[in-house]
C-alpha cells in the first residue's frame, strides 16, 4: 500500500482556497487577473518541478508558493520596466511568459481525461448497435446490466464519499485501489497517484473535508455514473470510478479549472 505524497491530504476546500489566495495576490500586484492565472500557472509549474525530497522538506506550502508568486510578479515588473521597445527576445506586459511557455511540462496544460483516460472516447453513435437491434422487448442487453452495475457502485462509493465515511469507502474500495487527480498544473493536486483501499479511502475523505460549501452530487460523468463537486454553482472537481465486480478499482479526480467551466451553473 502507497500512502498519499507530500501535499496530497490538502482538502479541495483548502487547494480552491490557495488557489485563489494566489491569483488575489498576483492581480494586486501585477493588475490584471488574466496575466494574474498565468503567474499562478508559472507558480504551480515550479512547485511541481521540485522532487519529492525538495516538496516533502518544504512545511508550509501555501507560504512557499505565495513567496514565490510574488517573486514572479516582482520579475515580470522589473522586466516591463527595463524591456526595450519591440525587442521580442523580453516579455512583455501583453505577453509576460515568452520565454517560461517553452520550459512549461507538456503534462501541465494536458491530463486525463474526466474518465481518466489519456483521450476522450469518442461520442456514441445514435444508430443502435447489432446486439441492440437484436434485443427483443424485455430482453436485457449485456451493456445494460454493465451501467447498471456501474451506477449501483458508484452510488455506494458517492454515498460514503457524502457522508464522509472511510470505512464505508474501504468496503467499496478493492484492495489494490488506485486513484489519481489531475490538477493540471492549475492548483496544487497530489503528484503521484496513491494506491491501495486504506490509503485511497484517507485520500478522498481528507479531500472532500471542510467542505460547507461544496456540493457534492450524482451526475454522469462520460456516459457513466459519477460525482460531480460543486461551489456556489462552479464545478470544482468531476470524479469518476471504473468498477470489477462490486468493487471500485479506480478513482479519476479532475480538478484542472480548463476541464471544468463546461459543467458551471448560474
Amino acid at each position: 500500500m502507497t500512502g498519499p505524497d507530500a501535499g496530497a491530504l490538502a482538502s479541495l476546500a483548502e487547494m480552491l482556497d490557495e488557489r485563489r489566495h494566489l491569483v488575489d495576490i498576483a492581480t494586486w500586484m501585477f493588475g490584471s487577473t488574466a496575466e494574474a492565472e498565468e503567474i499562478v500557472q508559472e507558480t504551480y509549474r515550479r512547485w511541481y518541478v521540485l522532487d519529492d525530497r525538495e516538496r516533502a522538506a518544504i512545511a508550509l506550502p501555501r507560504a512557499w508558493l505565495t513567496r514565490v508568486a510574488g517573486g514572479i510578479c516582482l520579475e515580470l515588473i522589473a522586466s516591463t520596466a527595463t524591456a526595450i521597445p519591440g525587442d521580442p527576445a523580453l516579455p512583455t506586459a501583453s505577453a509576460p511568459f515568452g520565454s517560461w511557455t517553452a520550459l512549461r511540462s507538456p503534462a501541465d496544460d494536458r491530463g486525463p481525461a474526466v474518465d481518466g483516460s489519456p483521450v476522450r472516447r469518442p461520442a456514441p453513435s445514435s444508430t443502435p448497435g447489432p446486439a441492440e437491434s437484436r434485443a427483443r422487448p424485455g430482453r436485457d442487453v449485456p451493456g445494460r446490466a454493465m451501467l447498471r452495475r456501474h451506477d449501483r457502485i458508484a452510488r455506494r462509493f458517492a454515498a460514503a464519499c457524502g457522508a464522509g465515511d472511510t470505512a464505508a469507502l474501504m468496503a467499496v474500495l478493492a484492495a489494490d485501489a488506485i486513484v489519481v487527480s489531475d490538477g493540471g498544473g492549475k492548483l496544487r493536486a497530489a503528484v503521484h497517484p496513491t494506491h491501495g483501499a486504506d490509503a485511497v479511502a484517507r485520500f478522498i475523505t481528507a479531500l472532500l473535508s471542510g467542505r460547507p460549501r461544496t456540493a457534492v452530487t450524482v451526475g454522469s460523468v462520460n456516459g457513466r455514473t459519477g460525482l460531480v463537486l460543486r461551489r456556489e454553482g462552479r464545478t470544482v472537481a468531476v470524479v469518476s470510478v471504473s468498477t470489477a465486480g462490486d468493487e471500485v478499482t479506480a478513482v479519476w479526480i479532475v480538478l484542472n479549472p480548463a476541464k471544468l467551466g463546461g459543467r458551471h451553473r448560474p
